[in-house]
């Protein structure tokens, strides 16, 4: 492999790509964990009673607001 061609723009936009796979990867993952923790009380049966549904809603929503958040105040701030 030729070196100058580590350099690509071709690279770095596959490069970028992934990393923000892995960053929302990371992210669900997280996400489930935070809002299973403190949504899920019991064990669950075949579905979710309509609070554990309403509080799950309601976690992931907050959660992805807050990432939002957090992300634009990183690309400001670079």
């Amino acid at each position: 492999m030729d070196p100058s061609s580590l350099n690509s723009p071709e690279l770095q936009q596959f490069l970028n790509q992934e990393k923000e796979k892995a960053m929302v990867t990371e992210m669900i993952g997280k996400l489930t964990s935070a809002c299973w923790d403190k949504c899920i009380t019991g064990t669950p049966g075949s579905k979710f009673s309509s609070s554990e549904s309403n509080c799950l809603t309601n976690c992931a929503q907050r959660y992805m607001d807050m990432s939002l958040i957090i992300m634009k105040r990183f690309q400001q701030g670079s």
